[in-house]
This record gives structure tokens, C-alpha cells and sequence, in this order.
């Protein structure tokens, strides 16, 4: 806690400087702001194409002069296009995908292609996500209603040399309204489709003549689009409400002080999963009573299960931010804690049997950052910005994944399918208990495993802690070389540290069985000879080859049965060879130069490198590497079962070439950037069914053309168009869930996405307005994911023998998107407005993702897109 100390008391000696005079243009800044806080709130989005002022470096520019890839989405459009949280960004920026998956809290954002995350707590998305300069560690705590945004910036390309943490992919930065010395603001309520109500607004004003103050909050309730045919509840529903309240203290033109509290909470049953390829299990399932959907009509939005999802999320946090001006100098110290609670449970089969009786999780985050840093602005020759951020995090998280009352016979059944019916579940715990009781000689061994087997409320008990201590030192310097001509250049140096514990308990006795063991010997010899004999071998000649053969591994007749222990006893850490920490550190750089060709017209050509530190794979899928695996088994320490997988992934390491044109002629605008960029060690994360294998590629990368352009022939019509051109490929990843897939394209990677929008904002004659605006969003058809492990063939000693089959799952599991959106508004003089909307009019419907059914060997699932929606709204604005 040296270093927090350190950072805070920095920031005290910034409110203790107040008194420090301030030089003149300082106080025309600060006029300029004053009058731009008493315009209406939408004013404070005014402005069109690259004439819109971003802080995508950290100090306020126009999107023309800024020379980063960045795009911008401002108030206005949230508001016009209906965007009712971040997940629908990506209908706007064609570089961002976003896709929300398996919990209301669980949000997956891909820049450029580039992207992870997904369910896994011990991982930090590569896409770093800030609300007015706070870093939010997960996707958890982004999830909300938009009513006091001013603009949402993406930042394409790794940001780590400005961004202290995690940002080797991109940036999303939001930022909110300040509260306003002058009474205002708005309130919205909106209808729709599935019975959706949306009640939002905002309230600010002063308090003093030194202290403003705003209130914004919203409430999203939303019946779910699909139908449980089982237990009849509404799935994919809304159910969230949240509050945020600032104050701006502002007792000088040199000096403010801006706190920040927000309080949100989310109560859904979400996420409907949808059964795409049935397989032998999932006749077992329909024979035993259940159902699952309808693999032939995906869109029928009907699905199954035997118990209702919870989603409880709570999510809280506060912010201080100071700004002192110290002439030319300008200090900023940002200090925030946030909490994030999530209460989950599911029924993981996805089928009205009772097979997975309870998937829970119950996962906090206690997070604390503080940043500090020391900016210059004056017309001289050289501008540079000087700072430091502080990260600690703890993650507190425990599961539960046990069996339904319908387990034991579901697996009699798959016992007795995979062994020609030789073997079923009573025989099996008959003998293993028999064959332990000679061996040990100990008769009580004997009824060890009866009724034991699959047993209702057996499974694990997991529980994982993480803690994370990060701090990085950043420094950016610009170089006025010419009138037109700006060299920058930038580091970052950011050391993380990780200290991780398990504690995962199996009941799963099944699974806890060795069929390799010498105990059951003389049972696999009777199963080889049995085997023999009816292929018709001569018994003398079959009896000396079971005996030969019955331990020998590779010949286990019970291997068939090995894909059947879904839950096998873990491996918990610390333990005799893993200590459970992790700490790495790096260097990031930025070069950039920046030309104006003339008043119109910018370039830029820059170079930057990006980096991510270590992910922890806090997951039942956890397991040693192969060489901690040998380890431990030579110390005589590993668990029975215990197969090699993955730990962690090291840190991730991203550079970036980019060229770019940025240009404004009043009437257009366009920006144009040329890229190829790539990550070392890129994490990635597949879902195995019942956890996550987390592995370092080798190298991604993607060489990328984006252009965004705006058209306002006459002050009331205006075009924007946006485009992303991507090839991407993994141009090494020899040891990935499916083998080698170097040189092969990356899931979820579209190859061409485009934006088309265009509004006609009408003055009436009398002073209102009608605004007509309509966007197109679309995305090339790209697989989802490379392939899936539960189709992956491994040998005896658990190495790869076959891919084939894996890899084609992802061949023919594809995705396109043709979404089209519109809105027509009337905007009365006296602040009323109405409006109509609509959201994938066309109702374009497309699967969002695919994996493994859990506990379902061959059977795939799936998660559906929203079908179309469309409300009315009525907005007052004051």
C-alpha cells in the first residue's frame, strides 16, 4: 500500500495548491467552459464529423486534429439510434463487435478483431473499459442504461502507453455530463415490444455559486423474447435499474473537484441457450422424458430447462477527480473504488431433464484505482503530460455444479451405449467397490461406490481468490518540428503481480475412479477377454492376450467411458509445485507523426506497441501445465485423474503500424487509417463445456483498412458512412484446444463490417422539428469459433490424434449481420419531443455464438440474437 499511499497524497497536495495563482489564458479556458455548461444539453454534443471535441489523448481536441484512430459516438446518436446500453454500440462503430453471452453480466468486446474476456473471472478484457477516466476491470460493471452520456470514444489500436492497464486491443472510454451551474436537463419514457418499459433522465443544477450538482437514473424492465417450454418463464427479459449523482465543486477558475456516485442493480433471467446438433445423448435425454429445442428452427425462440436462470448483479462505485491549473501546468488526480457483486445460477444442460441440478456462482470485485498526472498546454514548441496509476483488485469467487436426480439414469443409459450394453452404472460401482475390498483387503471397501455414482448433489464445491496489485509510469511527450509538423512520442512501464488460491472439492465419484489402476486389473482382463471371445478368438488365445494386455493404457477397455467423468477431482494451489503467483512487467512505446497538409487535411503515421499482463484460469478446467503436471506426479502429489491443461496465459504483447488521413471541408468529413497490427501471446479463451482452456497464441494478427466518413449537403441532412476492412490470421499457435492452427482466419473475426447512417433534421414553421434518421448495420459472413474441444480425439495419454471434426464444427457454424435501424422524432419548441423507433426492422436473426453442451458429448449449443424491436417515446428536455 506504499504506492496508493504515494499517489493520494500527490493528489492532496494538488486541492492544498489551490491558492497558486493562475495565468490569464487560463481563466479564458475556463470562461469558454463555464459558457459551454450553460448551453442546453444538447448543445453540449453540438458539432458534426471531425468538428467533435474527443480527450482520446488525454487533452481535449477536435476528432480532426487528434491523430489517432478513434471513433465517436455522441449523445445525439445514443439518444436518436436508440442505444440502449454499450452492447448496441457496435450497430454505430464498425470496428467494435460486442456480444453479451452466457449472464447478464458477462459482455465480450473485440476491437479490430482483437478481444477476450467471456465468463472467466481471473481475466481482464483486452479492451480496456473506462467511465470518466475509471478503469472498469470487467464487463460487469459497464452494463447500464445511457441517459447522461455526452460521448462514448473507441480507441482502435492498443492505448497502453496512455491507459495504465489492459488496453492492448482498444479503448472505450465514456464519458458523462458535468453537472451545470444552470437548472436543466430531461426526462424520457418509453413502450415497446415484449412489454417494454424504459424510464430514464437527468436533473442538474446549482447548488451554489461554486457547487453544481445532477442526478441522472434510469429503470429497463422487458419481457424475454423467448419462451421456456418447460417451466414457462420468459427468457432474455430486462430487469435493471440504476442512479448516478455528481458534484462539481468549482471555488476558482484554476481549480474543481468532481465526485462521482453510481449505484446499479440487475435481476434478469437471461441467457436463452438453444440446441443447434443433437447427438446419441441427446436421445437419451428425450428418452428419459426431457426435451430440447428444435435444432431444424434455431429462431422458434423456444428453449428448455427444468429450473429458471438467476441473474443478480450489483454494482456500485465511487469517484474523486481534481484539476488544478497551474499556469500552463495542469494537474489531474483521479481516485475511485468500485464493488461488483454477481449472483448466478443455471441450468447448464439446457434441457427440461434434470441432469445439471445447480450451476452457481457467486463472484465480487473489490477494486481500487488512483491515477495522477501532470499535463502542459501553451503554445510553445513542446507539450508534454507526465503520470502514474495504481491498480488493486480482489476477486472472491465460489461455484457449485451438481448433478439432477435424473444424472444417474441418464448416465446408465450413455454407460451401457458405449459399452454395448456389457456395462451399466450398478455393475460398475458393484465392482470397482468389489475389486478395492480384495485388493486392501478391507470388506467394507465393498459398498464404497454403491448408489454413489452420478448422485443427485454430488459435483464440486469451488472457491477461488485472486489478488492484483498493478502500477505503471507513463510519459508522452509532442514536439512542435514545424509549423504543420508534430512528432510525439510516448512510454509506459507497468508492473503487475497476481496471487491466486483454490480450494475445489469433488464429491463426483465416478469421476474420482482411476481406470488405469492396477486395482481393477482383473476386471479389464475379463472385459478384453469377454471382448475376444465373441470376436471369435480362441479362448487360450484370448485369455494370454487379456492378461497381456490388462494394463496396458492404450488398450483399456474403459477408455470409451473416460469422456463420461465430466467432474474430476482438482488440483488445488498453492500446492508442492505451483505457488500461485504470477508477476511480469513491460515496456510500451509510442511514435507518431503528424503533418497538416493544409487546412483541411491531416496525416499521420505512427508506430505503438500495447501489453496485458498474465490471466489467471479461475475455472474447473484449471489444471498444471505438462511439466508442472510430471512434477507432480513425481513428488507423489497429484490428484487422481489429473490431466495437464492451463493455469494462466502470459502477458499479452500488441504493436501497431498505422497510417492515416483525417479531413474536414465544413460540408464532409473523412478519416481514413491503413494498419497492420498484431498480438503476441494473444489469450485466448474457449469454453470446454464445463470450463475454460486459457492459452497463449503464438501471434495474431490482422492487416486492416477502416474509413469514416460524414456528408451534410445542406444544414438538415446529413450521411455518415463507416467501414472496417480485416484480414486476420493467427500466424502462429502450435499448442491451442485444436492443435496447430497457424495460419489459419480466428473465430468471430468478420472480414468486412460496415455502417451506413443518414438523418434529415427538418426546422417546421413553426420552430419544431422533425428528425428522421435510419442506420444500416453490416458484418460479412465469418465463422464463430476456430472449432470445438468437445470434438477434438485424443489417444490414451491425452495428446491430440485428430482435429478434423473439431475444425469443421467451426466451418459450419457461421455468422453474417444486416441489421437496419430508424427513428422518426418531433421536437416541439417547448422541449417536448415523441418519437418512433425500431430496432432490427428487418428482423435479421443469426446465432451469436456456439460450445460444447455441457455433459452432452457431440450435442452443440448456441445463443440466439434479439429478434426485432420497436417502442415509442416521449422526452421532455429543461
Amino acid at each position: 500500500m506504499k504506492i496508493t499511499t504515494r499517489f493520494v497524497l500527490l493528489g492532496t497536495v494538488a486541492a492544498a495548491s489551490m491558492a497558486l495563482p493562475s495565468l490569464a489564458y487560463a481563466a479564458e479556458v475556463q470562461v469558454a467552459e463555464e459558457e459551454a455548461q450553460a448551453a442546453p444539453p444538447a448543445e453540449e454534443t453540438a458539432g458534426y464529423g471531425n468538428e467533435i471535441v474527443v480527450t482520446a489523448t488525454k487533452r481535449e481536441q477536435t476528432l480532426q486534429d487528434v491523430p489517432v484512430a478513434v471513433s465517436v459516438t455522441t449523445a445525439e446518436t445514443i439518444e436518436r439510434a436508440q442505444i440502449r446500453d454499450i452492447r448496441d454500440l457496435s450497430s454505430v462503430v464498425p470496428s467494435l463487435r460486442v456480444n453479451q453471452l452466457q449472464s447478464s453480466a458477462n459482455t465480450n468486446f473485440y476491437i479490430r478483431g482483437f478481444g477476450n474476456g467471456a465468463n472467466n473471472a481471473g481475466i481482464e478484457p483486452s479492451v480496456g473499459l473506462f467511465v470518466d477516466g475509471v478503469y472498469r476491470s470487467r464487463s460487469a460493471s459497464m452494463i447500464a442504461d445511457l441517459p447522461d452520456i455526452q460521448r462514448v470514444e473507441v480507441l482502435r489500436g492498443p492505448q497502453s502507453t496512455l491507459f495504465g492497464k489492459n488496453a492492448s486491443a482498444g479503448v472505450i472510454s465514456m464519458t458523462t455530463r458535468k453537472p451545470r451551474f444552470e437548472l436543466g436537463g430531461n426526462v424520457e419514457a418509453s413502450y415497446g415490444n415484449f412489454n417494454a418499459l424504459v424510464v430514464k433522465g437527468v436533473v442538474t443544477g446549482p447548488i451554489s455559486e461554486t457547487i453544481a450538482a445532477s442526478l441522472a437514473g434510469g429503470y429497463n424492465r422487458r419481457d424475454g423474447y423467448v419462451k421456456d417450454g418447460a417451466t414457462g418463464a420468459d427468457i432474455n427479459e430486462r430487469n435493471r435499474w440504476f442512479v448516478r449523482g455528481q458534484v462539481l465543486f468549482e471555488p476558482s477558475n484554476d481549480f474543481s473537484v468532481r465526485l462521482i456516485g453510481d449505484y446499479g442493480k440487475i435481476d434478469e433471467t437471461c441467457c436463452a441457450v438453444i440446441n443447434l446438433r443433437r447427438s446419441a445423448a441427446s436421445s437419451v435425454i428425450l428418452g428419459l422424458g426431457g426435451k430440447l429445442s428444435d435444432p431444424a428452427n434455431p429462431f422458434a425462440d423456444v428453449t428448455y430447462n427444468n429450473v429458471d436462470s438467476t441473474n443478480k448483479i450489483e454494482n456500485w462505485g465511487l469517484s474523486g477527480q481534481i484539476d488544478y491549473s497551474m499556469g500552463f501546468l495542469k494537474l489531474t488526480s483521479i481516485t475511485a473504488y468500485r464493488r461488483t457483486g454477481s449472483l448466478t445460477n443455471q441450468d447448464s444442460d439446457f434441457s427440461s431433464a434434470d441432469l445439471i441440478g445447480r450451476n452457481w456462482q457467486d463472484l465480487k470485485l473489490d477494486t481500487f484505482t488512483q491515477e495522477l498526472r501532470l499535463n502542459t498546454d501553451w503554445d510553445g514548441p513542446v507539450n508534454l503530460m507526465l503520470g502514474g496509476f495504481y491498480f488493486n483488485e480482489k476477486v472472491d469467487q465460489k461455484n457449485d455444479i451438481f448433478w439432477g436426480a435424473q444424472a444417474r439414469p441418464y448416465a446408465d443409459q450413455l454407460i451401457r451405449g458405449a459399452s454395448s450394453n456389457a456395462l451399466n452404472v450398478t455393475l460398475m460401482e458393484n465392482t470397482f467397490g468389489g475389486s478395492e475390498a480384495v485388493a486392501f483387503s478391507n470388506p467394507a471397501l465393498a459398498t464404497k461406490y454403491q448408489n454413489r455414482f452420478f448422485a443427485q448433489g454430488t459435483g464440486l464445491n469451488e472457491a477461488y481468490k485472486m489478488k492484483n496489485e498493478s502500477y505503471s509510469i507513463f510519459g508522452q511527450v509532442e514536439f512542435k518540428l514545424a509549423d504543420r509538423l508534430t512528432l510525439t512520442g510516448g512510454a509506459n512501464y507497468t508492473h503487475d503481480s497476481k496471487t491466486f488460491s483454490t480450494n475445489v472439492v469433488s464429491s463426483d465419484a465416478f469421476s474420482s475412479v482411476n481406470f488405469d489402476s492396477p486395482v481393477y486389473a482383473e476386471f479389464r482382463r475379463q472385459l478384453i477377454l469377454g471382448g475376444l471371445v465373441a470376436q471369435g478368438v480362441n479362448p487360450v488365445t484370448a485369455a494370454a492376450q487379456a492378461e497381456a494386455l490388462k494394463n496396458n493404457a492404450a488398450f483399456n477397455p474403459l477408455n470409451g467411458l473416460k469422456p463420461l467423468q465430466f467432474l474430476p477431482p482438482f488440483m488445488n494451489v498453492p500446492n508442492a509445485v505451483e505457488t500461485g503467483k504470477y508477476s511480469d512487467g513491460d515496456w510500451n512505446w509510442t511514435a507518431r507523426l503528424a503533418y497538416e497538409l493544409n487546412d483541411n487535411l491531416n496525416a499521420y503515421i505512427s508506430y505503438a506497441t500495447g501489453y496485458k499482463a498474465s490471466s489467471i484460469n479461475l475455472s474447473r478446467d484449471s489444471r498444471p501445465s505438462p511439466a508442472d503436471l510430471a512434477a507432480l506426479k513425481t513428488a507423489g502429489a497429484a490428484v487422481v485423474n489429473l490431466s495437464s491443461g492451463s493455469r494462466f496465459a502470459g502477458p499479452e504483447s500488441s504493436t501497431v503500424y498505422e497510417f492515416g488521413l483525417k479531413g474536414n471541408w465544413g460540408v464532409a468529413s473523412a478519416n481514413v487509417a491503413v494498419f497492420k497490427q498484431s498480438i503476441a501471446g494473444f489469450q485466448s479463451n474457449i469454453f470446454t463445456g464445463t470450463g475454460f482452456f486459457l492459452a497463449n497464441a503464438g501471434k495474431q494478427s490482422a492487416f486492416g483498412i477502416e474509413f469514416e466518413g460524414m456528408v451534410k449537403p445542406t444544414p438538415e441532412f446529413t450521411v455518415n458512412l463507416a467501414m472496417t476492412y480485416l484480414d486476420a490470421k493467427y500466424d502462429s499457435f502450435a499448442l491451442s484446444a485444436f492443435g496447430d492452427l497457424t495460419g489459419t482466419r480466428p473465430g468471430g473475426v468478420s472480414p468486412l463490417s460496415m455502417t451506413i447512417g443518414a438523418e434529415w433534421n427538418k426546422e417546421l414553421g413553426n420552430g419544431d422539428r422533425l428528425i428522421l434518421r435510419g442506420d444500416y448495420h453490416y458484418e460479412a459472413l465469418f465463422k464463430l469459433v476456430e472449432g470445438l474441444p468437445g470434438f477434438v480425439v485424443k489417444n490414451s495419454a491425452g495428446v491430440i490424434t485428430d482435429v478434423s471434426t473439431a475444425l469443421q464444427i467451426g466451418r459450419d457454424f457461421k455468422q453474417d449481420v444486416n441489421q437496419v435501424n430508424a427513428s422518426i422524432t418531433y421536437a416541439m419548441q417547448n422541449g417536448l419531443e415523441l418519437s418512433l423507433w425500431g430496432r432490427n426492422l428487418t428482423d435479421n436473426r443469426s446465432i451469436l455464438q456456439i460450445f460444447d453442451s455441457p455433459a452432452q458429448s457431440g450435442s452443440i449449443s448456441g445463443y440466439p440474437s434479439e429478434p426485432r424491436t420497436w417502442g415509442g417515446s416521449v422526452r421532455f428536455r429543461f
